[in-house]
């Protein structure tokens, strides 16, 4: 389940530079950021590397 968390915030966090770079979408591509950057954070929280 920590394997699909990880990958879950690596994938926001591609979507949110392709979108940041290529697309200009709004503000749905920061909230992707956030997002991904919360499940790190929590990851980190429950003591596993990433």
């Amino acid at each position: 389940m920590s394997n699909l968390l990880y990958l879950i915030a690596v994938i926001l966090i591609i979507g949110w530079a392709l979108g940041f770079f290529v697309y200009s979408v709004g503000s749905l591509i920061h909230i992707l950021l956030v997002i991904a950057v919360i499940a790190i954070i929590f990851r980190i929280i429950q003591g596993k590397k990433i």
